[in-house]
């Protein structure tokens, strides 16, 4: 009998959409637009997150957010009430964005008109972090209900990004979360990962988080 022929697929599909990302981060970066990739399993917190930002940001940046969900359109209509210019994107059951959907979000939100760009991607730990989107950085949002356990188990996630924020700090006295433990796995999967401890409900943390968002911003479009 003849030996099955196999063709690797996997490969090539991730090579032609690292192609368009670089591609798609030399336009952005032509436009002066930091495009920011955040990740988060759900109910991690993005969308809370993003609101208080966006709060605090928004005399300071033009900023457009791109909502990636399965279905519904409720985080866009949240970012909106917070004062962002947000549209929603329907990834028709896909547990992801590949660089490919990013584009036509971009040019639907009209990226050139933003200083930032925040791509709201679905809630996973595992697919969103292996494809690149063309975003000018990766961040990730950890919350404390989640435990301080997961850059052991969803190491890629941690090594794609360049921020974590670690969200829901103000619940700490109630969950088996040790901070200096999750610093210590998450460096040990990214030793050059910033990493912000926050609570999107009170504000505490919020400073240095945007502090690092306001500076990466200006040093990608100056």
């Amino acid at each position: 009998m003849d030996r099955v022929r196999v063709i690797e697929v996997k490969q090539s599909v991730f090579a032609d959409n690292n192609a368009e990302a670089d591609r798609i981060r030399r336009e952005l970066k032509a436009k002066k637009t930091f495009l920011v990739n955040l990740m988060s399993s759900p109910g991690a917190g993005k969308t809370t997150t993003l609101k208080r930002t966006i709060g605090d940001l928004k005399d300071r940046l033009r900023i457009g957010v791109m909502e990636a969900d399965i279905d519904s359109t409720v985080d866009a209509e949240a970012i909106t009430a917070a004062g962002a210019k947000a549209i929603q994107i329907h990834t028709g059951g896909m547990c992801h964005l590949d660089a490919g959907m990013t584009e036509q979000g971009l040019k639907e939100i009209g990226a050139e008109d933003f200083d930032l760009v925040v791509l709201e991607n679905v809630g996973n730990l595992v697919c969103p972090a292996e494809f690149d989107t063309g975003a000018s950085k990766n961040v990730a949002i950890l919350s404390v209900p989640e435990g301080h356990d997961k850059p052991l188990k969803y190491p890629l996630m941690f090594e794609v990004c360049h921020a974590l924020v670690i969200n829901k700090i103000d619940v700490l006295p109630y969950f088996d979360f040790d901070m200096d433990k999750v610093v210590k796995y998450a460096h040990m999967r990214n030793p050059d990962l910033a990493i912000f401890p926050v609570s999107a409900k009170t504000g505490e943390g919020f400073a240095a988080w945007e502090n690092w968002l306001l500076a990466q911003t200006a040093a990608w479009n100056g």
